[in-house]
This record gives structure tokens, C-alpha cells and sequence, in this order.
């Protein structure tokens, strides 16, 4: 009888050291992250992405697991690359990159720690792939905020019926403001139009360059371009001053220049990038094998203040921007 309990006794012991092991293994898979998150530039639709991919991952892994490394570069694209290559050296756990010059420094910076780019417009263009068929592959992946090209440039053609020539007002220094306005302009001349380049390299030639544009031009487009949603002021006053109307590829430009946008919503499309981000944390997804996700619900918005000033009027179906 008592070789029967001891039997028992040990079944039992080694039953209980079972679980315990199954639920140390448990625990021993990682529940708390840090995630490296380099923004190029601070700017109202850029905030927007981050604060919607900080919120995805809070409401997915909790707020007490995850912790955020947040920081901007400020416009300039050579500290990207020291910002990622800080959170490399921490070895973080996942890097979200907001723009294009954010996710080329930490595309360079890494090839096993997940990236996740965000408010990129095509990721073939600006990482430089051949062939890319959506989905990346290796350890980066994320959203793009491209709204779809061919309805911007519809609307051109709608709302604008009197403009013959378009200026493609974009910065040559970001290769997918360059992809949007060759994509316009073969669109546009489809139609009959005339549309011209406008490239500035920076900042510092944005003023010559837009006061050329509106001389030449009956209607200026400006893409989602980073460099000009920093600088939206002196677009405005010169679109004003000699009566051109802009219209923009995206929400925060048209805000700040623009008479009408076909936008997506940064908030979504971070929310969206911080999904992804939790898939990958858990392992629920393999980064490498994630296709590039978009925003399938673009909305037709326009600028309050710059259509009362151009005399123009609302179309159905147009929301306003708040601001």
C-alpha cells in the first residue's frame, strides 16, 4: 500500500513538473516588446500614422507590454540613419519606419530585425526592387498610402474642365513624388493635357520653383510628398497670389494649399501598420511573407478656405477637412 502511494505520489510530482514546465515555456515566449519607431519629419499626417500604429498595438498587446522608442528626424534623412542604427545596437524588436527616407536607412540598417514601413507610396520605388509584385519579402514589410493615382487625376479633369495645363509640382529628391507625377502626367496626357514637370531639391529653391508653376500653369497637382507638406505656407500664398488653384494626393498638403484631395486616413493606415506589427510580435505572421497592405477607403475631401477664395464650388459626395 505504501509502494501504491509513493507510485501515486511520484505520478503526481512529475504530472504538477509538467505544467510548470508548460507554463514556464509559456512564459519564457516574450510578452513585453520595445519598438524603435524614426519618423522623418513631424508633420500632421506623418503624427497621424504613429499615433494610429502606437494605439493598434496598445489595444492588440496591452499597454503594460509594450514600450515605444519614438523618434523624429526632423526632416533630415541622414539622422534616420543614426536613429535606426540605435535601435539596432538596442536590438529592438520591431522597427517602424514613417516615410520613405525613414525606411531606406532602416532597410540599410538591418536585415533580421522586422521593419515595417508606413506612409510610403510604392515600396518597389523606394527600395529600389525590380519586378516587385507586393509583397517584399526578408524582414520588411508594412502600408502604403498611395491613393489610387487615375481618380486624381479624373478629378483634375472634372472639377478643373477650363485648365489645359498642369504643373506636377513635386521635391526630385523623393523618389515616390517623382513615381505619383509620372504616373499623372501619362494620365493627364491621355486626356489632352498638357502637364509639366516642376521639381525643386529642397526647401530652399520650393518659393522659385512654385512661382515658375503657377506662371505657367492653370492648375497645379502636388503628390504625397514629404518636403512639400513641410512648406505648405509658401505654396498657398503663391497658388493665392496669382490665382492657381492646387490640387493634392493627399489630406495634410490639401489642408494647408490645396482645393481638393483624394486622401486616405494616416490614422487607419498606422492602425493598420501597428495590426501587422502585433501579428508579427506573436508570431501569429512571418514578416517575409506579408503583402504591402493600402487603404481601400480613399475620401474625397476639400479645403473650405481655398475653395471660397478660388470661387469654387462643393461636388457631391466631397468631405470637408477639419482643422
Amino acid at each position: 500500500m505504501k509502494t501504491f502511494k509513493k507510485i501515486i505520489s511520484a505520478v503526481i510530482a512529475i504530472s504538477m513538473l509538467a505544467v510548470m514546465c508548460v507554463s514556464v515555456a509559456s512564459c519564457g515566449k516574450k510578452t513585453k516588446y520595445t519598438i524603435g519607431i524614426v519618423q522623418l519629419a513631424p508633420h500632421v499626417a506623418l503624427d497621424a500614422a504613429t499615433e494610429g500604429f502606437k494605439q493598434a498595438l496598445i489595444d492588440k498587446l496591452g499597454e503594460e507590454n509594450v514600450t515605444f522608442d519614438y523618434q523624429n528626424a526632423t526632416g533630415d534623412s541622414t539622422v534616420c540613419t543614426t536613429i535606426v542604427n540605435s535601435f539596432v545596437s538596442k536590438n529592438v524588436d520591431l522597427i517602424m519606419a514613417n516615410a520613405t527616407a525613414a525606411l531606406q536607412a532602416a532597410a540599410a540598417a538591418t536585415t533580421t530585425i522586422p521593419v515595417l514601413g508606413t506612409s510610403i507610396t510604392e515600396y518597389g520605388v523606394a527600395l529600389g526592387l525590380k519586378n516587385f509584385n507586393g509583397t517584399v519579402g526578408g524582414n520588411i514589410s508594412g502600408t502604403s498610402d498611395l491613393a489610387p493615382l487615375s481618380d486624381q487625376g479624373q478629378m483634375i479633369v472634372d472639377l478643373f474642365p477650363s485648365a489645359k495645363k498642369i504643373g506636377l509640382l513635386y521635391c526630385s529628391g523623393e523618389p515616390n513624388s517623382a513615381y505619383q507625377v509620372k504616373v499623372i502626367k501619362e494620365f493627364l496626357e491621355s486626356k489632352g493635357l498638357t502637364a509639366t514637370y516642376f521639381s525643386f531639391s529642397d526647401s530652399n529653391d520650393l518659393r522659385s520653383v512654385t512661382e515658375a508653376a503657377a506662371a505657367a500653369s492653370d492648375l497645379i497637382y502636388v503628390p504625397t510628398d514629404n518636403t512639400a507638406a513641410n512648406s505648405t505656407e509658401i505654396i498657398n500664398a503663391i497658388s493665392r497670389e496669382r490665382k492657381v488653384p492646387v490640387l493634392t494626393g493627399e489630406e495634410g498638403i490639401c489642408a494647408g494649399c490645396g482645393t481638393y484631395t483624394l486622401s486616405i486616413s494616416y490614422y487607419e493606415l498606422g492602425y493598420k501598420t501597428g495590426e501587422m506589427a502585433a501579428k508579427i510580435l506573436t508570431g501569429e505572421s512571418k514578416i517575409s511573407e506579408m503583402p504591402i497592405e493600402y487603404d481601400p477607403n480613399p475620401v474625397k475631401k476639400y479645403n473650405k478656405d481655398n475653395i471660397e477664395f478660388f470661387g469654387l464650388e462643393v461636388p457631391e459626395g466631397y468631405v470637408a477637412i477639419e482643422k
